[in-house]
């Protein structure tokens, strides 16, 4: 399964699309999941950001062994871009760590 978290843009073929990081989390913890896409800004900052599914995937690894998909940002914003290239960066680091164990 591929997920595509985004608020405006047009999902692609064979993606399911999410608009919100909880409905993200929970497909991750359903399993089954190969492939993530992540935009930052979905248009509510109190109901969540992308940013939101990397800081849980990253607690996720460290806490429960969970095995990260791949990941993608394809947000506009730059800033936030920058931060949650930085957290999958984190992510693989955590992700190879846990392989050399």
């Amino acid at each position: 399964m591929r997920i595509f978290l985004d608020d405006e843009r047009q999902t692609p073929e064979g993606w399911i699309r999410t608009y919100w990081p909880d409905e993200t989390i929970a497909l991750l913890e359903a399993g089954g999941v190969e492939e993530i896409s992540l935009d930052h800004d979905l248009g509510d900052d109190d109901r969540g950001t992308g940013y939101d599914v990397i800081l849980w995937i990253e607690e996720a690894i460290v806490l429960r062994g969970f095995v990260p998909p791949k990941i993608t940002i394809h947000s506009a914003n730059p800033s936030a871009r920058e931060r949650m290239v930085a957290g999958v960066r984190a992510i693989e680091r955590l992700t190879e760590a846990r392989l050399r164990q």
